[in-house]
């Protein structure tokens, strides 16, 4: 017999050999086990041995044997509050808790964490990027003539910006900005959909960070039609990507997919409240990222804003 794991029928053999009195050898040849074999089994059980109870005893072992899993309660509802209400991704969680970001999303997927697909960022897959449909226009600074050291990262105050929309009502907008170095992302209500609006949001935000708002790279919609008036007034330099190129904005590009997660597309932008949106912006610059060393962007802002 090439298996050493013993049935029910062979432990009810066992049981009844030896109680007739067989010797170890005699159970063991008659079974096609070894004599160790036989040993161990009638000694598996603290009583008289008893096929019955002998087998229940196997079977309880055999459930106990694997890897144990390390979720526990108060780990899954960590990784549940991270994940639906602060929106992180898997992979920023397990790096916070110290486990592979693959065991979140074995989790998910075996139904361990009350986790859904919505709730992952792009819903578990990525999108294809739709056409720009807002009006547009062509003048401008291109993005071939900003400076070098912008895209070395290196240095603080080099801002990308874009419009965020929700609704068919006017109004529902939102400006998101975004620090390149620590990947700050401020999001500041829009009155409206026009550049006046944007105009009055960029003045806003270089008065609040007193001069550190050194340029500013946007796409060719109208909300920047007013570029020259924001230079004009701040002394920042605006620069505009290309046409159909969000590379040249990735860093607004990422942060935007991550707002979608708390304004989805189709969600009315007026009934989230000031308190609502102050969240979101926590939420989104006090998580840990990747290309930061796992360092949060407010971190990374705040040390910098100082000098």
């Amino acid at each position: 017999m090439s298996t050493t794991i013993l049935s029910f029928q062979n432990r009810v053999i066992i049981e009844t050999l030896h109680n007739e009195g067989r010797s170890l050898r005699y159970i063991a040849n008659y079974l096609g086990f070894s004599k160790a074999t036989i040993f161990n089994e009638l000694h598996r059980l603290n009583s008289g041995y008893r096929a019955e109870l002998a087998q229940t005893d196997f079977e309880r072992k055999v459930s106990q044997r694997g890897r144990k899993s390390s979720l526990t309660k108060n780990l899954k509802h960590l990784i549940e509050e991270k994940i639906q209400v602060q929106k992180w991704s898997p992979e920023q969680v397990a790096h916070v808790v110290g486990i592979t970001y693959k065991t979140v999303y074995n989790w998910i997927d075996q139904g361990w964490l009350d986790v859904q697909l919505p709730n992952l960022p792009d819903h578990g897959i990525r999108r294809h990027r739709a056409k720009e449909k807002r009006g547009t226009f062509s003048h401008g600074r291109s993005i071939e003539e900003r400076p070098h050291k912008v895209e070395t990262r290196q240095e603080f105050g080099y801002f990308e910006a874009d419009t965020v929309l929700s609704g068919k009502r006017k109004g529902q907008a939102v400006a998101t900005f975004v620090e390149r170095k620590s990947r700050l992302t401020i999001v500041k209500w829009l009155h409206g959909r026009d550049s006046q609006s944007m105009t009055q949001a960029v003045l806003g935000l270089t008065s609040q960070l007193q001069g550190k708002l050194k340029t500013l790279t946007v796409d060719h919609v109208k909300e920047f039609a007013n570029y020259q008036t924001i230079e004009r007034r701040t002394g920042t330099q605006v620069y505009f990507a290309h046409a159909y190129s969000p590379h040249e904005r990735g860093s607004n590009e990422n942060r935007n997919r991550v707002l979608r997660r708390f304004i989805p597309k189709g969600q009315p932008i007026d009934e989230i409240t000031d308190d609502e949106l102050i969240q979101i912006n926590w939420y989104l610059n006090c998580r840990p990222l990747k290309c930061l060393n796992w360092r949060t962007p407010i971190e990374i802002f705040l040390r910098n804003l100082r000098y």
